[in-house]
């Protein structure tokens, strides 16, 4: 997970909200590529078809202040996380899972941790995937008629109100988003971790898997 210390980062705003993809009868998903499905990846998309891809890190607008994956980087998750997100994103309808950040490359966390290299606030890439790298964790909000609902922090936003169960600073309304996505979450078997409100993570992300060496596109 990437927790960074708010004095080395620029917060990003809450009302940032970059150009999304879904998927649509008329625009199938295509495969993913021999890799990932060698890997047990699948593109999010199958999975949760009114999902919104909105990654970060395929863009500038992050922690690192530059752009980690490619313009058409895909949500891969592990097939694990399937019938999870399937019945999260069906316990909440109408609103929709937008998805931050899904599997990432080992390269990717290599570079996180050389912009802030203190493993206090970003995880040591190490001899093992886990977590994002093994594409069991997914950073994700929600959204309401293509509208993101106020969280009350934005996303890579290090602050304190940005705790799961932050109460301070942190509106009614705000609480009751946050607690709407942890509830359907929780159904779907996986877990917030407590330091991020939109970071959840499925069973045995933690475990010692295998490092991938999968493109995101």
């Amino acid at each position: 997970m990437r927790q960074v210390m708010a004095a080395a980062i620029v917060a990003i705003a809450a009302c940032t909200t970059p150009a999304v993809a879904g998927a649509s009868p008329a625009q199938p998903v295509p495969p993913v590529s021999d890799a990932a499905r060698a890997a047990g990846l699948v593109d999010v998309r199958t999975v949760v078809p009114d999902a919104l891809v909105d990654l970060r890190y395929a863009t500038p607008d992050n922690f690192v202040g530059e752009q980690l994956y490619p313009s058409d980087a895909r949500c891969l998750v592990h097939e694990s996380m399937a019938a999870g997100l399937a019945t999260a994103a069906d316990a909440l309808r109408p609103d929709v899972l937008v998805f931050w950040d899904c599997y990432r490359p080992h390269a990717v966390q290599v570079r996180m941790y050389e912009a802030v290299s203190d493993p206090g606030w970003v995880a040591r890439p190490g001899r093992y995937a886990r977590s994002h790298e093994a594409g069991l964790s997914v950073d994700v909000t929600l959204a309401r008629d293509g509208e993101p609902l106020d969280m009350g922090t934005g996303f890579d936003e290090f602050v304190p109100r940005a705790n799961a169960y932050a109460i301070e600073g942190v509106s009614t309304a705000e609480q009751q988003n946050r607690a709407r996505l942890r509830d359907a979450m929780k159904l779907g078997g996986l877990t917030v971790y407590s330091g991020e409100w939109w970071h959840f993570d499925g069973p045995n992300a933690y475990g010692d898997h295998p490092i991938l060496d999968v493109p995101v596109n």
